[in-house]
């Protein structure tokens, strides 16, 4: 009986580093050409993002969470600007990733991401806006209410921001690109934007500093107006 119960241990502990090490292998931003189709596929902390965009095009996005283990990514979907109808739906996709390759059968068949970078970064995560600074110059902190959510995905140099409302099945826009941090100032260059393409382009540069794990962020928006928000981790 022992012997059963090391075993079965022994099982256990094997196939959870197999999942830690196909979730990692996957962290980080992969991107894929079709034609004019630009595919942007991001992994982080356990959620997903895909975006596709033709040049300052938006064309979809759906997103949710994930976990990968032999060999199959298991998700589940939050979002889809889309079709709303695959909202809770789960997404089975085996995959393979090789040196800076991510091969992934899809029901057209198999396509090949190439890896933008591999999720490591000081404001790699997930956030969400907690806090946000009044009149009086003192921050208030948001309690979120309600189903609706919004959420913003950093990769090593990619991000991207969603508004959605998983219980309506709602999907009220996103955007993203590349950004920098460094120096205290965080950049964003917008790649696509599903509510103003004219905003494709543009660059937008904020303070930024790490707090106490926390993301403060300061400056003026993608409209002129002035800022400074407290960013916290999904998952804390």
């Amino acid at each position: 009986m022992k012997r059963h119960i090391i075993l079965l241990i022994l099982a256990i502990s094997i196939s959870f580093t197999t999942a830690q090490a196909q979730m990692s292998a996957l962290t980080g931003a992969w991107e894929f050409s079709n034609g004019t189709d630009q595919h942007q596929l991001f992994f982080e902390d356990g959620y997903f993002i895909h975006t596709i965009h033709q040049a300052d095009k938006f064309i979809m996005s759906r997103g949710g969470s994930y976990e990968a283990n032999n060999g199959t990514i298991k998700a589940k979907v939050y979002f889809n600007s889309s079709d709303s109808s695959n909202v809770g739906g789960e997404l089975n996709v085996p995959f393979e990733v090789s040196a800076d390759k991510l091969s992934m059968d899809v029901p057209d068949g198999r396509v090949n991401f190439n890896r933008v970078d591999d999720g490591k970064a000081p404001l790699a995560g997930v956030w969400r806006i907690t806090g946000r600074m009044q009149e009086d110059g003192k921050v208030a902190d948001i309690h979120q209410t309600g189903s609706r959510q919004t959420y913003k995905l950093l990769t090593g140099k990619k991000f991207q921001w969603v508004a959605i409302d998983p219980e309506k099945k709602e999907f009220s826009g996103t955007g993203g690109g590349s950004y920098t941090f460094k120096d205290g100032k965080y950049t964003e260059q917008i790649e696509f934007f599903s509510r103003d393409n004219s905003r494709v382009g543009v660059s937008l540069v904020f303070d930024g500093k790490l707090q106490d794990g926390k993301w403060h962020h300061s400056g003026l928006s993608s409209k002129g107006a002035k800022i400074y928000e407290v960013w916290s981790k999904v998952d804390e």
